[in-house]
């Protein structure tokens, strides 16, 4: 009888392997679903890293597909809940433990490279599953953050962050990357509030291999760390100023114990002594901080426009603004200013439903979400 389980579970790992499975239920409970994909090379003889995903729509086979070709390359098994979804916090931690215990019962998994991944909430619950476990290797975070908000120094765990520039979560991934001091990386893209891409998956998983070799998880492969160091070097050559500064830095701290990376901390050190680099550098951090600032203060406006014995000179003064911020979201031409603009508009009046009552405010929101979705 053995024999024929064991047969059974071969030839149906037979017919997973190298392809996307949309469905797979889970043994203990099969009201839970997750997509997965086995590398074409798995082999039970060995213990495999595994990105364990979540969409925020519990589309499990979204996150699956672009992480599909990195997890080919590196031999990784890729399985995203078909039920964690935005809403419920209970439902989605259900969910990730299912998925989690199912697949680790299922295949011969690494627990020393577990990696959470996921997309706006997706990622608040990668990170809520890595904070509450230390079997966590490194999370892959996509337009979104902590799930309790707290901004952190250091974490257990190497953290790769995505954000796109009109991505209304934009600010907090770069308050994220600003406050932490541990290992971790924030890639920007062109774009707004969505899945990173599978080019940038494939680099999000290259960070993790090298972070799993300089924290021992991972044997080192000297000749794989050369070639991306070189391949990584060449596309510096393509940056100047600011980039440049930013892209030395990040390979200075990449590798960091790997390979000598005194040439690049030189010339990031004579960068920063280049007045237009520290120029932009401050321009950055005050665009940011002008970003929080006027979220901060329409927050502010709201509440007092259902506590102020003077609502109409508020909602006024709100109509002032957001018709400044929608004239510059609007702006025919791509500029930073723009690009915060669409921000702040998306993100506050995404929500806004929930924090303000007033049937008047939230019909100026509701044309202000028109004239952008029909953009």
């Amino acid at each position: 009888m053995r024999l024929i389980v064991f047969l059974a579970a071969m030839a149906a790992l037979a017919q997973e392997k190298g392809r996307v499975v949309e469905s797979v239920k889970c043994l203990a409970d099969p009201s839970q679903s997750y997509a997965l994909y086995i590398p074409s090379q798995y082999a039970p003889d060995r213990s495999w890293p595994v990105i364990f995903a979540f969409d925020p729509r519990a589309r499990g086979k979204v996150p699956v597909e672009i992480y599909q070709a990195a997890a080919e390359k590196f031999g990784y098994i890729v399985a995203a809940s078909n039920n964690s979804r935005n809403g419920s916090w209970a439902v989605s931690m259900e969910a990730a433990e299912a998925m989690i215990n199912d697949v680790l019962n299922r295949y011969q998994v690494d627990q020393k490279r577990i990696y959470p991944a996921g997309m706006s909430g997706g990622a608040r619950v990668a990170l809520g599953v890595a904070l509450n476990s230390n079997l966590t290797a490194g999370v892959i975070a996509s337009s979104a953050g902590y799930p309790d908000s707290k901004p952190r120094k250091t974490l257990p765990f190497a953290l790769f962050g995505t954000a796109g520039t009109e991505d209304f979560n934009y600010l907090e991934m770069r308050l994220l990357d600003r406050a932490l001091t541990s290992p971790h990386h924030l890639a920007v893209f062109e774009g707004g509030h969505g899945w990173l891409s599978a080019a940038l998956a494939l680099e999000a998983v290259e960070f993790l291999e090298l972070q799993a070799m300089k924290s021992g998880r991972k044997p080192r492969d000297a000749a794989w760390i050369e070639s991306l160091f070189l391949r990584r070097a060449a596309s510096c050559q393509q940056k100047s100023g600011k980039e440049l500064l930013l892209a030395l830095e990040s390979m200075s701290t990449d590798f960091e114990g790997l390979r000598d990376v005194s040439s690049l901390s030189t010339r990031a050190a004579e960068l920063h002594r280049d007045k237009k680099v520290r120029d932009a550098l401050k321009k950055d951090r005050a665009e940011e901080d002008s970003e929080q600032r006027q979220t901060d203060e329409i927050l502010g406006m709201e509440r007092q426009l259902t506590a102020s014995d003077d609502r109409q000179t508020v909602l006024s003064q709100l109509r002032v603004r957001w018709k400044r911020i929608a004239s510059a979201a609007n702006a025919a031409e791509d500029s930073a200013e723009r690009r915060m603009a669409r921000r702040i508009l998306r993100g506050l009046t995404m929500g806004a439903g929930e924090r303000v009552k007033d049937a008047e405010y939230q019909a100026l929101l509701a044309e202000l979400r028109t004239t952008q979705t029909s953009r």
